[in-house]
């Protein structure tokens, strides 16, 4: 809104003229009571927050009036939250502004400040920065439902929350966003203390029960697309359950789950590596030896369900493609139970894994008999500064209690105090903490613990998508070394740094089998006369010998890395001869 002379153009008369349908929007924009401003802008202007940032005087006593002599008063939901007093008279007047000013303009609402996301995070104006980022990104993370015709969609990756439910905290974003047409998240009661240990490090402890009862479930879906291609000379796939002498045929157990026509049914139970669509193709290359110009065996191309993953077959969908050739989508289900590892979120950057699930008769409780669904650590709170995620837990508790929404749009929601004081006349601590038994001895627990109700989000991030191990595999072909990555069956890099902890330790023989036997070790053999140090070659006898000194070659077997023969193999090709001094070891 556009300030002049130290009063803000837009009044009270406009707002009626615009509910009587005498003024449309647009005309405040060509009138000069609002304007647009982007960022660069915004630098070389004075933007007031509140109309009380702009100084003014009473209408009564003709006294100035600052922000500390301007009272906010709570009247109530849907009513005027401000009501201005003077300090000095204490009457109620209109606000005339008669002192010079540099505003050149007010914020038309404070909350328009953050954007689409960050409006989202309730009080997010009593949190630090960086959290409320970090809220903000993880909210694009969270399960919920993204599209309602998710049963007819063939898409890639898709995850599904069973019970997805509407924030007990509402702000105005989530209104204009129409978030609450597709909630991501669930309202968990949550209690802020250690437990024994298992939710160190922003870990977290779940209750067994609430999750047998379906909180934070979801389901997984993955879309495989297989087509019959079409290839130069006629001749395309085939889907179909190859015959054994098809070219790398699999036994017919891994057929067995196929129907005549290659494709799998629904509802079929299939696991990582298992065949799903039945596909050949045509041979590679044309060149290949055929038997007395025999019929060139065709190729077995079936689609195959990645490794590590499991499920339900959900839907098979047959269609074409732009070509005209058949395409089939085959869509797979897996529910998720939350296990140890998946990672859960508060919309204050709050985020963790599970450390522990623990049995609802082990967790703590209260004098009501209400076990927490979710521990968090205390420790998470002081140095982030999130003040918001405490707050929520307040409101969440006054919201249950009342059975209503609380408004926590950031700069205008209620106040702490108006809910500290609803908790008290609900028969609870204003300060949000209760007394709770240990479950497992039974005894008070002789700290009040803070308790309250909190929307937590369930990221995609689910240990079951992660977890990787290997023992033998595949290995690159230009270095030797294990493949690197979940998805091509890779090892896990054991770096610089980890190496540097053993040697730390002074464990040499781990050294080499970490870096050396379990990676890229090879025997290279060596001549060890005085200044020649090259590789030794094997003759046409078969015998090894060094390609400089030749029948005087005195040659050493040695252990070494690939990827160090390698970069000699490399050098040699620029010119630069890379020689070995060799020693006997005695």
């Amino acid at each position: 809104m556009i300030v002049e002379d130290g009063s803000v153009n837009f009044t009270t008369e406009i707002i009626d003229e615009i509910e009587q349908g005498k003024r449309d929007i647009e005309s405040l924009f060509e009138d000069g009571f609002v304007e647009w401003i982007d960022a660069e802008e915004e630098e070389d202007l004075y933007v007031a927050l509140y109309p009380f940032d702009i100084p003014s005087m009473c209408d009564h006593c003709e006294e100035p009036l600052s922000e500390a002599d301007i009272k906010w008063m709570n009247m109530g939901e849907g009513e005027d939250i401000s009501e201005v007093k003077c300090r000095k008279c204490d009457g109620k007047m209109e606000v005339e502004s008669k002192i010079e000013d540099e505003h050149t303009h007010m914020e038309v609402d404070p909350l328009l400040m953050l954007g689409a996301s960050t409006g989202l995070v309730p009080f997010a104006e009593h949190n630090a920065a960086p959290r409320c980022s970090m809220g903000a990104n993880m909210m694009k993370q969270a399960l919920g439902l993204n599209a309602s015709n998710y049963r007819t969609r063939p898409d890639t990756r898709e995850h599904l929350l069973h019970y997805p439910q509407l924030s007990l905290l509402q702000t105005k974003t989530m209104e204009l966003v129409n978030y609450n047409k597709r909630p991501a998240g669930q309202n968990f009661v949550v209690a802020v203390m250690p437990y024994h240990g298992y939710n160190m490090e922003d870990a977290i402890i779940m209750n067994r029960a609430a999750i047998d009862r379906a909180l934070a479930r979801s389901t997984f879906f993955r879309t495989y697309t297989a087509e019959e291609r079409k290839y130069p000379g006629g001749q395309e796939d085939e889907f179909e359950i190859p015959d054994p002498d098809v070219r790398g045929a699999r036994s017919d157990q891994q057929y067995s789950k196929l129907d005549k026509d290659g494709l799998i049914n629904p509802e079929t139970n299939v696991d990582g590596g298992e065949v799903i669509v039945g596909k050949t193709s045509p041979p590679r290359f044309l060149e290949e030896d055929t038997d007395l110009m025999a019929p060139q065996k065709r190729r077995e191309t079936s689609e195959i369900v990645r490794p590590r993953e499991k499920g339900w077959i959900d839907s098979v969908m047959l269609t074409e493609s732009e070509d005209g050739s058949r395409v089939v989508k085959t869509k797979i289900r897996d529910q998720r139970i939350p296990e140890l590892g998946d990672k859960f979120t508060s919309r204050h950057g709050q985020k963790g894994v599970i450390g522990k699930l623990v049995e609802p008769e082990d967790l703590p409780f209260t004098e009501e008999g209400v076990v927490p669904d979710l521990i968090v650590n205390p420790h998470a709170m002081p140095s982030r500064m999130t003040v918001a995620h405490m707050l929520e837990m307040l409101g969440g508790k006054v919201a249950s209690l009342e059975g209503r929404h609380i408004d926590g749009t950031p700069f205008s929601g209620e106040s702490e105090d108006a809910l500290k004081e609803s908790l008290k006349e609900a028969g609870f601590k204003s300060n949000g903490t209760e007394i709770l038994y240990d479950g497992r001895s039974g005894k008070m627990l002789e700290a009040e613990i803070y308790m309250g109700v909190i929307y937590y989000q369930k990221l995609h991030h689910m240990v079951s998508n992660k977890l990787h191990s290997r023992s033998r595999g595949p290995v690159q072909i230009l270095t030797r070394q294990p493949t690197e990555g979940r998805s091509r069956k890779g090892g896990l890099r054991f770096g610089e740094m980890e190496r540097n902890t053993l040697i730390g330790h002074g464990t040499a023989m781990v050294i080499k089998d970490r870096l050396l036997d379990q990676s890229d070790g090879t025997t290279e053999y060596i001549c060890g006369n005085e200044d020649c140090g090259h590789i030794a070659i094997l003759d046409s006898n078969g015998e090894l010998r060094c390609p400089v000194c030749g029948e005087k070659s005195d040659i050493h077997q040695i252990q070494t890395s690939f990827a160090f023969k390698l970069l000699m193999d490399e050098l040699r090709s620029l010119g630069v001869t890379m020689r070995l001094n060799v020693e006997d070891q005695r």
